[in-house]
Formats: structure tokens, sequence, C-alpha cells
């Protein structure tokens, strides 16, 4: 008898710990040949439909024929809303909900079914097989770390501790909602993505072009094709001043930023290493400002990150350029920044490589690449647009972190 740490409000009752096999009825499916799968029919479910259904991915569907599905269903019985299917190979132990009573067989042996008969709220059980406590448990009855299968057996030997059905119901739609949120904010992150490529492609000249397809009102001039050292300069630091990691230091006053210290355009300070001032002093060229834009040339190639919120002197090491704009009359940063960052730069890059890899970004290429050019308050309104964007996905992306972070502390704390 155990009680979790976290519980909603009215419930002190100690919730009871059962085995699965003396709860309910634990099944498998009757054995189903690869040559009897059809191209439609009744859906035919195995592990790789249940960790697609989890991770919100399309898999490959395969059904049978309705003859055969009440055939076999006369022997195993058929699948009813609310019961819950368990992965017994491939990722083991993770669960699927049967979402209503329409047709569905699975596989024998690759998901282990579990009769609801009412004794569960679904959503409970579906986040018990989450929870840390079923986790453990998984992990204790392997002898190698990792349980190759999960079997009906183990399955009916696993302990769960149950609370009243209304406390099971209370939790099983908690983590229902945040999940739903989760679900919610990554739907909006990728469409926002999916709009910023659609965007990317229709607000820039193509092919040739001197107008973009879609622009914002009251522009009406033809764009000019600029090259990039017409509009900016590009530094890096010379090979004979890179810094050895054992320079490197955990605190200080001037800043070292690497390509490794981008994330998603920006600069993330918080991993940065610092220098100290004679290493910072030795080239004021590649002496970092707000309104930067910073372009890896070693290792991950063209990643872009645009500097806003320093707050200390900073250099770059060796595989960075610094690209600074010359003329902020004539130029705006944001828009050149979300122009290097959209797929224009990689693309002029692979047609330059030799052997169709190029292993560095050499300033040769650079300073030849054609930047498409409005006027600077029509660059100021797509940098502004496109910017707006970018804080969108970040937002998305930020919450859904958070979401998840909610829910694992809850899954450690809301189940015994």
């Amino acid at each position: 008898m155990a009680k979790p740490t976290i519980r909603f409000k009215g419930y002190t009752e100690d919730w009871e710990q059962r085995k699965f096999g003396e709860i309910t009825e634990l099944k498998s499916a009757s054995r189903v040949h690869k040559d009897e799968w059809t191209s439609n029919g009744v859906p035919f479910y195995r592990s790789s439909d249940v960790m697609a259904a989890i991770n919100g991915t399309e898999n490959e569907k395969a059904y049978i024929s309705e003859e055969l599905y009440e055939k076999l269903s006369k022997v195993s019985g058929k699948l009813e809303e609310g019961d819950i299917l368990v992965t017994g190979g491939g990722s083991v132990g993770n669960p699927y909900i049967v979402p209503d009573n329409k047709p569905l067989y699975t596989k024998d042996a690759d998901l282990l079914w579990i009769k609801n008969k009412g004794k569960f709220h679904p959503y409970f059980l579906y986040e018990f097989f989450f929870s840390p406590t079923f986790r453990n448990y998984l992990g204790s009855i392997s002898h190698v770390g990792t349980i190759a299968h999960y079997t009906i057996t183990q399955l009916s030997d696993t302990p769960i501790c149950l609370p009243s059905f209304e406390e099971q119901k209370e939790v099983g739609e908690y983590f229902q909602s945040l999940d739903n949120l989760i679900t919610l904010h990554h739907r909006k992150c990728e469409e926002t993505k999916i709009l910023k490529k659609y965007m990317l492609q229709k607000m820039f000249p193509q092919d040739g072009q001197k107008v973009p397809e879609i622009r914002f009102k009251g522009y009406t001039e033809d764009w000019e094709q600029r090259k990039l050292s017409e509009l900016a300069t590009m530094h890096a630091r010379i090979g004979w001043q890179n810094l050895r990691t054992s320079e490197f230091l955990d605190a200080g006053d001037y800043m070292l930023i690497t390509g490794t210290d981008f994330e998603d355009g920006k600069v993330n300070y918080s991993t940065c290493h610092y220098v100290e001032k004679e290493r910072y002093d030795q080239d004021k060229n590649i002496q970092i400002k707000n309104g930067n834009i910073l372009i890896t040339k070693d290792g991950t190639l063209g990643k872009v990150a645009y500097v806003e919120g320093l707050s200390l002197p900073a250099t770059l090491n060796a595989g960075v350029f610094n690209v600074e704009v010359k003329d902020e009359n004539e130029t705006d940063s944001k828009y050149l920044f979300q122009f290097l960052k959209a797929p224009f730069l990689m693309d002029y890059v692979s047609k330059k490589a030799t052997g169709g890899t190029i292993k560095h970004l050499n300033q040769n290429i650079l300073v030849d690449f054609p930047i498409a050019t409005p006027s600077k308050a029509e660059q100021v309104r797509i940098g502004e647009y496109f910017s707006n964007l970018d804080n969108l996905i970040t937002l998305h992306q930020r919450k859904c972190e958070e979401l998840k972070n909610i829910k694992k502390f809850m899954l450690q704390n809301m189940f015994v």
C-alpha cells in the first residue's frame, strides 16, 4: 500500500499494488503471416505503428482482409475502445490506446493486449507505461540493461499501484491535457517552419527575376543583385592565432564564441568559454558586436547566427566568419542575416564545391555570393517579418520543452 507524492485534493486512500495478471485479461493476437498482408482492409498494427503514434510520425501501413480478420477474431476476440496495446518487440513497453470499436488487428508477440473491461481509465494506464515506476521495473527484469522482448508472462507479473477509478480519471485527464498542449505547440512550430520555408521561396526573387512573387504593399522597385563583399566585411581568426583548448576559461571578462555555441540562429552565451584580454585584443576584426552576423566555415558549414543581447566583449575562435555590414544606411543587418540563413547560401556553396563535397567555406567563395537587395526600407520589413517567424518558432519550441519537463516531473511524482 502506498501514496504518490503529488495528488489531487480530496483523495487520501492508499493505492493498491497488484499484478496485471491478477486484475484483467491479457492477450496476444493469432499469427498472421506476411504474405497475408493486403494493401487495404482491416488495419494491422505492429510495434512500429505504436511508435509512430507516440512520435507523431507516419508509418507505412499494413492491412489484412476482412475475411481473415473475422476468422482470427473468433479465436482471439476483438479489440475494444479503451483496451491498451503494449509493444513487446522493438522499442518495448510503449503503449497505445485503442480509440474506438472499429476493426483493428495486431501482430502476435509484437503487441501485448490489455483488456480494459472498465477496470482502468485508459489514459491513466497509458501514462503508467511512461512513468519511472514502470521504466525502472522494465530495467530490473533485464540482465543486460536493455530488454529485447517484453513477453505476456512478464506483463502478467508486472506490478502496478492503482487508486480508485475516480482518481485514475483525474490523473489520466491531467496527463492527456499536457500531451494535447505538447502536441499543439509542436504542430504550431512545424506549421510556422513550413510557412517560413514557403515565404523564403516567395519573398525573394527566383531564377533571375528582379522582383519577388510576394512583397509588402507600397514597394514596386526592382531589386538589385549585389555581392556579399560589396555589402559587408568578412574576417576570421588568422591560423597562427588559433586558440588551444587549454586557453579556454570557464569564467572571465572576454567571451569566446565558437560555432558550437550557435543555436537556432542565435548565440547561446551560456555555453561560451572565455579568454584572456591579450587574446581578445589580438585582432580587432573579430571583436564581436551586437548586429554582427557569424557564419561557420568549418565543421558544420554555413550555420548562421545573429549577434544580439551581447553584454561582454567577445571574440571568435577559428572556424567562424565575422560578417559586418559596411553601411547601415544601405543594408539592414537582420535582412542580410535572414538571407544568409536561408538555403540560398548553401545552394551556392554546393555548386562551388569540387568533388561533390566542400569541407571548408573559403572567403574567396563567400565574397562573390550574390545577395538580392531591395531598398533599405523594404529590407527592414522583410527582416522583421522573418525575425517574427523565428521568434514564433522559438516560442513554440520553448513551450514544448517546458511542458515536457513538467510532464517528466509529474510522472515521477503522480505514480507510485
